[in-house]
């Protein structure tokens, strides 16, 4: 290599992971094995800093100066990323460790074995892709790109902006249906979303206009989430008043008395909501109506518990919609103005098992998929009618065949799709008559090689994690959110409480970290309580949702690995759920959560009786319940159970149910976040 040549940066700070994401793991792999079999190429480099590379088979490959990765050329018969591109960069990085990155002579190899790459450059602890300006995003963007990502901000948009850090040095922006990762600081050339390339350039332009948002509002946390451009709409307010106002109703007259009327109301409410981009609220209104149908039809996916945490979601997401925007972005908390799905490339999902379900008249299921590349759960949702008089279970659907698999095989599989979407609440969908493009595979060790945004293997670390968001109530209802994979090194007190019909058990890491294991029994899904009873005291990973309750981490399993090596995915096992389980292990007594349930309890009641149908007794119930929690020190929430009870003994509906709003809201964010 020319002496006077300037070094490449760009190519010293490509690791193996950013190529991995620019082209694909195989290319690398194989990229890497031609190297050190000695078939790498002699480099040559330009004045401007240009690389070229000559291979012994004939092949030359450039990288041209000032460009990214798919600007470089080669004579090979590849149309995209070939091994010739990857073993070039690969050539460069180990030229550069071998002189200590002064180069080298003019035409010397770059074949150097097994000598290892260079340490990428430090990345500038101040760093963020909100300096690039508009300039540089048409430079190397394109005017169109810039033009369509102004459609969008003319209409605003939300984003998760993740910063560098020494656990993960790629700045990151979430989208409402992408992800954007900018691989070498400073280098709009190393940008990887998994979104295709039609609108690969318009994300990349807004994912640097959140980042700027990030910056001009000082937003240097590790993680933040913007909204950026748009306004603010004052239909989409009194919509949120009208839905707001029609749940009070039900609250005034309770799961007991509200009649069709109201239920259908809500439905219609809801297709208002989401008809404004208010997707949020438009969800539980939605699945308000569904509490109130299963009530009256005497469904067994009744839940009082549930039915007053919608009544109180809809009174929180309206309050901290109105509340400071830098605190809460509006977008959190209402929904997102995104299309409603985006073209992904060519992804590769590792599967994390399935949750069954389903109504009376339905059955579904929900495959989650781990996204390795931009660190995210996906969704695969199927839906099947059931005829009348048939019992369908997850043993029945298991043998159902998606995306050219039985069900039994997708849920614990590896799936690679060039036809796959993505919508803004994570649920991914193949394009129909594509199937061709996608396959399905065992999954292997897939789960060991998650990143560690995915794969926990520190408790308390993500106990703290979550922590610091804000509470369930007003977060985003994003599918998967919190979906997890967790490392397990022991599995204690394992548990049936019949009650509840739920299994329990207590997990920890290596660490000493632990965790709540808890599934819930389901006529759709009969035996996953004894296949998961079974397979626990071998498990060393599960696959599960997770969140915050009660000061603890609780998971709901959706699939878990054993020792051996196998995955158990129980809402698939079969059999009739008539195993033997455990009776409960005792625990010690917690005298804090016991006094949250208690008070939950209470107003549970009165919204599943109606504030209007409360009778005369209790308020005084109210207030000793108020007593109760300041003698366990919760004086915030005992005061805002002493205004309803006061406010129950007046006659102004509004007041009363917006005391009880806010004493629900109490209560349930603490029991949360305490």
């Amino acid at each position: 290599m020319t002496a006077a040549a300037p070094t490449r940066t760009d190519l010293l700070s490509l690791t193996p992971d950013a190529l991995a994401a620019l082209a694909n793991r195989g290319l690398v792999k194989r990229a890497a094995k031609d190297l050190d079999a000695g078939n790498g190429p002699d480099i040559t480099t330009s004045a401007d800093g240009g690389v070229e590379g000559a291979f012994p088979d004939g092949t030359r490959a450039s990288l041209p100066a000032g460009a990214g990765l798919d600007a470089a050329t080669c004579t090979c018969a590849a149309t995209g990323a070939c091994r010739h591109r990857i073993c070039l960069v690969l050539a460069y990085q180990r030229a550069h460790a071998d002189t200590g990155g002064n180069g080298g002579a003019e035409g010397g190899t770059g074949d150097s074995g097994g000598a290892p790459a260079p340490a990428a450059p430090d990345v500038p602890a101040d760093w963020t892709p909100g300096a690039f300006d508009d300039d540089a995003l048409v430079r190397v963007l394109g005017q169109r790109a810039l033009t369509a990502a102004r459609r969008t901000f003319r209409s605003g948009y939300s984003a998760t902006v993740r910063r560098p850090t020494p656990q993960d040095p790629v700045a990151q922006v979430e989208l409402p249906s992408c992800t954007v990762r900018f691989l070498v600081p400073g280098e709009l050339g190393y940008v990887h979303t998994d979104a295709v390339a039609a609108v690969r350039g318009q994300a990349t332009v807004l994912a640097v206009w959140a980042f700027r948002e990030a910056d001009e509002r000082g937003l240097t946390a590790a993680e933040a989430r913007v909204d950026v451009g748009g306004t603010r709409s004052g239909t989409a307010d009194s919509a949120l008043d009208a839905a707001v106002e029609l749940a009070d109703q039900v609250l005034m007259e309770g799961a007991v008395h509200a009649g069709p009327v109201l239920a259908t109301g809500l439905r219609r409410t809801a297709a208002e909501l989401a008809a404004r981009d208010l997707h949020w609220p438009a969800a539980a209104a939605d699945d308000l109506a569904g509490q109130l149908a299963a009530y009256h039809e005497r469904r067994a996916d009744h839940d009082p518990a549930r039915f007053a945490a919608l009544l109180a979601e809809l009174h929180a997401r309206r309050r901290a919609s109105r509340a400071d925007a830098a605190a809460v972005p509006r977008s959190a908390v209402l929904g997102t103005d995104e299309a409603a799905e985006t073209p992904l490339r060519r992804v590769r999902l590792a599967a994390l098992g399935c949750r069954v379900g389903g109504s009376d008249g339905t059955r579904t299921a929900d495959v989650y998929l781990a996204h390795a590349a931009t660190g995210i759960v996906l969704v695969l949702k199927r839906r099947w009618d059931v005829p009348d008089g048939e019992r369908v279970t997850g043993a029945d659907l298991a043998g159902r065949r998606i995306l050219g698999a039985s069900l039994r095989s997708l849920a614990a599989a590896n799936v690679v799709s060039e036809s796959a979407t993505r919508s803004a609440g994570r649920v991914v969908r193949v394009a129909a008559g594509r199937i061709a493009k996608t396959t399905v595979t065992p999954l292997g060790g897939a789960w060991d090689s998650l990143p560690a945004g995915l794969r926990v293997t520190d408790l308390e670390a993500l106990r703290r994690n979550l922590e610091e968001l804000p509470p369930r109530l007003v977060r985003p209802r994003i599918e998967a959110e919190f979906v997890r994979v967790l490392e397990i090194a022991e599995v204690h007190d394992v548990g049936y409480h019949p009650g509840a019909q739920r299994l329990q058990a207590r997990v920890a890491d290596a660490a000493g970290g632990t965790a709540v294991v808890s599934a819930e029994y389901s006529p759709h899904r009969p035996a996953a309580l004894d296949a998961l009873a079974a397979a626990l005291p071998e498990t060393v990973m599960i696959a599960g949702s997770v969140r915050r309750d009660r000061g603890g981490l609780v998971v709901d399993p959706f699939a878990v690995r054993t020792a051996d090596g196998a995955t158990v995915v129980p809402d698939l096992a079969p059999g009739d759920g008539s195993g033997d389980l455990d009776a409960p292990v005792p625990r010690p007594p917690d005298p804090l959560a016991a006094v949250l349930d208690a008070a939950l309890d209470v107003t549970g009641e009165a919204a599943h009786r109606g504030l209007a149908h409360a009778p005369p007794t209790f308020r005084d119930r109210v207030a000793r319940t108020a007593a109760d929690l300041r003698g366990a020190g919760l004086r915030t929430a005992a005061d805002a159970l002493d205004a309803l009870a006061a406010a129950l003994g007046a006659d102004d509906r509004d007041a009363t149910a917006r005391a009880w709003a806010t004493a629900q809201i109490r209560l349930l964010a603490t029991a949360e976040l305490r």
